[in-house]
């Protein structure tokens, strides 16, 4: 008798009903990037179809998304060299524009969820994700300044915290803060996988926070590795996240699924500017189908074990399928 595995992929119709991995806008969290001022809208040059809006035009562009079904927001501050410094302390500073931005996008859309960015690098004078000393980056001290951040963002209102810095013992540190303050219901989604990866660039770009001096390979992961990752995992999970990221995503398929192995946590997973600014940029040449390469790219992190999906095709997604 032949097998005939065709069978099952000879319409839409059945190949619909046979389908493995479902993607849907539910899984997916929107970047955004935002500046201080009014009726600021202006294009990232390496990441065509993406903005940094101020608050006014944000909130519209938000309301947008979520008519297309998109709840999740995560909100990135780009904030100009002289509001920067050695300690990042605009982070916490209760009058800064990202601050009363957090707030603001929660009372006004409640039924959203807000996440936020930890790390010292769109704050700092550095450009670092900790506290630079002597051209080291040091993790302990860097701590307490991620806990000021985090508990300014908790009390403007945020839903989910993001440590993107890769500090040891950060996300412990953080959840201290946080209990200690009333806010046990905030959520921590650790980027428990962050590499030291070359897909940064357009990202960097948005906010004007790439290093001033050296790299951020003695924090960020060695692409190299694999296992290192269950430790981070491990790390995370028992310092009370609530869920696992892996950074970026296409290049590290295997980690989602890795991590979706061996984790009862949600597995999240970036696709950072750097994979949208490919898919982007060969499609504007005509040298694939831009759509295609998207859908194909988004599917891929999913079957790979990604619950939540955080990428910058998000918006473009929900109106295709809407």
């Amino acid at each position: 008798m032949l097998i005939r595995p065709r069978r099952n992929r000879k319409s839409q119709s059945v190949r619909n009903m046979v389908e493995e991995t479902r993607l849907s806008v539910k899984d997916f969290i929107f970047p955004m990037f935002l500046i201080d001022g009014i009726n600021q809208k202006i294009e990232v040059a390496s990441m065509p179809g993406i903005y940094r809006y101020s608050l006014d035009l944000m909130l519209g562009e938000i309301e947008a998304c979520m008519k297309l079904g998109i709840m999740a927001f995560d909100i990135f501050p780009a904030y100009p060299d002289d509001k920067k410094d050695k300690y990042a302390t605009e982070s916490f500073n209760p009058e800064t524009f990202y601050l009363k931005a957090i707030h603001k996008i929660k009372s006004t859309f409640p039924e959203a969820v807000v996440m936020t960015d930890v790390a010292m690098d769109p704050y700092s004078s550095d450009g670092h994700d900790g506290l630079v000393e002597n051209g080291k980056i040091l993790n302990d001290e860097t701590l307490e300044i991620l806990g000021k951040m985090s508990l300014a963002q908790a009390q403007a209102g945020a839903d989910i915290l993001g440590p993107s810095d890769m500090m040891d013992g950060r996300v412990g540190y953080i959840r201290s803060v946080l209990d200690q303050n009333g806010f046990t219901e905030v959520s921590i989604m650790s980027y428990t996988a962050k590499y030291a990866s070359a897909f940064y660039g357009p990202f960097r770009d948005a906010l004007d926070s790439a290093p001033k001096m050296g790299d951020k390979k003695t924090y960020q992961m060695d692409p190299a590795n694999y296992r290192e990752a269950l430790i981070e995992a491990e790390l995370d999970t028992n310092e009370g996240a609530d869920f696992l990221m892996v950074k970026p995503a296409l290049a590290y398929l295997d980690i989602i699924r890795l991590l979706k192995d061996n984790s009862n946590l949600p597995i999240a997973a970036y696709n950072v500017s750097g994979e949208y600014a490919m898919v982007k940029a060969a499609s504007q040449k005509g040298w694939l189908d831009g759509e295609r390469a998207m859908l194909e790219s988004l599917l891929s992190i999913k079957r790979a074990g990604a619950n939540l999906i955080l990428s910058y095709f998000a918006k473009e997604y929900a109106t295709l399928v809407k």
